[in-house]
């Protein structure tokens, strides 16, 4: 009975592991994980099975897969609740005040952001995004930064290493940042391991930081937590969110507009 509870009492570490090597590598085996945690594959097909069942992986022969690692495409996601993504943008820029530095992360909610900011006056726009960058480059009112890094082809932007440690080159006034979804407790999270862990120094490094969240991603479960979330000034949605993540996010202290 010992043996067995201790075996219950590790199940959260165990599922951990297996979000965070499907996030990394985009498949996982049975046979890896029963021998790194010294248990048996059946033990790690039900652990595997209950996430599965979460929407989490997919399970193939031999092992689970994850489907939700990447994003589709940035010109197929910008057609996604464009309504409610422009409606974010325009909330989202009228936080902005003439003369601040501000950070706009990829995505299409990001990108409607910066096409609100247009006509504001002597604004700095740090972005990762190659579309951000080249759509705010001819305003003559604005500087434009790019972060350096590698560029994914998928959310034509830079990533990686690079990316992160240029964060700390720039004194941010507010930031706005995009997220792979919203868990029923309330949870803010992503597609990738990199891409959490640069949204999570930037919350850290921003005076403001405000997640951009539609209606979309409300239940939708990525599988990295977004480290240090719960410190963001809060989110901007397209819709309130329901009750549960509502809830969650009001226990966590974070603000929720909802824009018009």
């Amino acid at each position: 009975m010992a043996s067995q509870n201790s075996s219950r009492a590790l199940a959260p570490r165990r599922h951990d592991e297996i979000l965070k090597r499907l996030a990394a590598d985009g498949s996982v085996g049975i046979a890896e994980l029963a021998a790194f945690f010294d248990v048996s594959r059946e033990t790690i097909r039900r652990d595997m099975k209950l996430l599965a069942e979460r929407g989490q992986l997919d399970l193939v022969h031999g092992g689970a897969r994850s489907f939700a690692a990447t994003e589709a495409a940035l010109p197929l996601r910008s057609q996604e609740n464009a309504a409610g993504k422009a409606a974010i943008g325009r909330a989202a820029a009228a936080l902005v005040e003439d003369g601040m530095v501000v950070f706009l992360d990829s995505g299409t909610s990001a990108l409607e952001v910066a096409n609100a900011l247009i006509g504001k006056q002597n604004l700095t726009i740090c972005t990762t995004s190659l579309v951000i960058a080249l759509l705010l480059c001819r305003q003559p009112s604005m500087r434009v930064h790019i972060l350096g890094g590698e560029i994914d082809p998928i959310e034509e932007a830079a990533s990686g290493i690079d990316a992160l440690e240029a964060i700390g080159r720039y004194r941010i006034d507010i930031a706005f940042l995009g997220a792979g979804g919203l868990t029923p407790d309330g949870t803010i999270t992503d597609f990738t391991r990199s891409g959490a862990e640069q949204r999570a120094q930037m919350v850290t490094h921003a005076a403001k930081t405000y997640f951009l969240l539609d209606s979309s991603k409300f239940g939708r479960l990525t599988p990295m937590r977004i480290r240090n979330f719960e410190r963001a000034s809060g989110i901007i949605v397209d819709a309130p969110p329901p009750v549960p993540s509502g809830h969650g996010l009001k226990k966590k202290g974070m603000k929720v507009i909802v824009a018009g």
